[in-house]
């Protein structure tokens, strides 16, 4: 009677059969489930190809091995490995050197299998019909701590494999987290509450331009309100700390008169008041009268008003006269023309400005250039200032031009000006 095979493919013999050779089977047979128990074989994927396992009898065979191992590959198209039906065994695929795994599915030659999901190490075994594929990640259960020994490195944990509940409470310390981890957006909207802020820790250079308003700085002790003559205490950061009414500080000064004369009065001082200023201006001279003579000659503008600055004490409710000069009248035209009259001083409690003296005559005799101008007055006891500035008998805009020669020379019926009128702007300090 002939020798049958496993489905391992051991030869199996009846009695009396292979005299001679039964020791030599039997080794054969021993080598064949040496494979099948501890085999290794390395094998070579085809992209988009079927890569077929084979086990024959009495031989050695690569779909008999215990761990089949995929040779480094790309799997860019859809690809299948195959291991012969009827078997029963177990396997051990190595695919972690395949690219693009999900593309490799592994079965029986007429039966089904399993796709792979990763690059990683695969367990299965074959029911003689289909390839079934054993879960390594848990082994059909749980692995207890106790269980496990050695290190579990980054490689044998798949990516997105911790999730929120595998992290007990408390668990994440300040050595688990590196530098510059915690980004903005991984920040709740209103998490940093002032306990988690430590003390003196936000900085000048933390805030934003502008970012402290006034209801975010707390009160001194100033009572809010409006102070003049006060006297006021600032501390090292501009902070007013303290203010109250006194003589700390001069009052506003508030004009109280402004006036172009010829003219005279008093002047009411307001009950507050402890002191005055005032602008005040004597008045224009006239100017000269020209030569009637063909060819004459113009006479001089009349001088400007003396124009002083003036302070001085008063008390509530005082009064204080002032007196404004009149402009001089112009000089008379005549063959040498007469020169004109000084302006009028003005005056101001014991203050005075005086007024511009009159224009030069022009003179019997024709000459290229008008006659000189008077001399401007003079303001004693206050700032002069100069001409040309806020009364017009202080610019000498009284006074013009008297002569045209036109025609090669010859007089004008243009008469001689008057010197403007003085004038004064008062002010005191009672705010009123």
């Amino acid at each position: 009677m002939a020798s049958s095979y496993s489905d391992l493919g051991l030869e199996l013999m009846v009695t009396g059969e292979n005299a001679g050779t039964w020791g030599d089977k039997t080794n054969q047979n021993l080598n064949l489930i040496q494979q099948s128990v501890a085999g290794f074989e390395q094998v070579t994927l085809s992209s988009g190809g079927t890569l077929t396992l084979a086990m024959t009898d009495e031989t050695l065979s690569n779909a008999r091995n215990m761990v089949i191992k995929f040779a480094t590959a790309t799997i860019a198209a859809s690809t299948i490995c195959t291991i012969p039906d009827g078997i029963e065994k177990f396997y051990i695929f190595d695919c972690t050197g395949l690219t693009n795994p999900a593309n490799l599915t592994i079965k029986t030659a007429s039966g089904t299998g399993f796709t792979l999901n990763a690059a990683k190490i695969f367990a299965a075994y074959s029911d003689g019909t289909n390839l079934n594929e054993i879960s390594l990640d848990t082994l059909g259960g749980s692995i207890a701590a106790a269980d496990i020994t050695g290190t579990i490195s980054t490689a044998q944990i798949a990516d997105n494999a911790i999730t929120t509940v595998k992290v007990s409470d408390n668990q994440i310390t300040t050595a688990k987290i590196s530098d510059n981890q915690i980004l903005t957006a991984k920040i709740s909207d209103n998490q940093i509450t002032s306990s988690k802020v430590s003390d003196l820790q936000i900085t000048t250079a933390k805030l934003a331009n502008d970012s402290v308003t006034p209801d975010k700085l707390s009160n001194t002790a100033v009572t809010a309100g409006a102070y003049t003559t006060a006297n006021i205490t600032v501390d090292a950061q501009g902070r007013l700390t303290a203010a109250s009414s006194g003589a700390g500080g001069d009052g506003a000064y508030v004009m109280h008169k402004a006036e172009i004369g010829p003219n005279s009065g008093n002047i009411t001082a307001n009950p507050a008041a402890n002191n005055f200023y005032a602008y005040l201006s004597g008045a224009a001279g006239g100017a000269g009268g020209f030569s009637t003579q063909n060819p004459g000659r113009d006479g001089g503008a009349g001088g400007s008003g003396g124009l002083g600055f003036f302070s001085g004490p008063t008390s509530g409710g005082a009064t204080i006269s002032y007196s404004l000069g009149g402009g001089g009248n112009k000089g008379s035209p005549s063959t040498g023309g007469s020169a004109g009259n000084a302006g009028g001083a003005s005056t101001v409690g014991n203050f005075t400005a005086n007024g511009g003296s009159g224009g030069v005559a022009g003179g019997p005799a024709f000459q290229p250039n008008r006659a000189n101008q008077g001399a401007a007055g003079t303001a004693p006891g206050g700032i002069l200032l100069p001409e040309g500035t806020m009364f017009a008998g202080a610019a000498g805009l009284g006074p013009g031009v008297n002569f045209s020669g036109a025609n090669n020379g010859g007089p004008t019926t243009t008469p001689s000006d008057v010197g403007g009128a003085g004038g004064i702007y008062y002010f005191d300090d009672g705010n009123a």
